[in-house]
């Protein structure tokens, strides 16, 4: 039971650094959130749109580098 409680107490350098690094500038996670809207929180692409995109997509050769022959 000792052992347990141990490792209960325990945090890693890198968890004490980012919970330093918090306290020093609580506007971090605002900005971390904000970012998260920007690239993952969207409404999802419609199925109409989806396949009007599907359909005006350029086909690509399987090597994009080679020159065609």
């Amino acid at each position: 039971m000792k052992l347990s409680k141990q490792h209960s107490m325990y945090e890693s350098d890198h968890s004490l650094f980012i919970k330093a690094l918090k306290e020093k500038n609580p506007a971090i996670e605002e900005g971390q959130r904000e970012g998260r809207s920007i690239l993952w929180d969207k409404a999802p692409t419609p199925l109409d749109e989806q396949a009007r995109q599907r359909e005006s997509a350029v086909k690509q050769q399987a090597y994009v580098y080679q020159n065609k022959l």
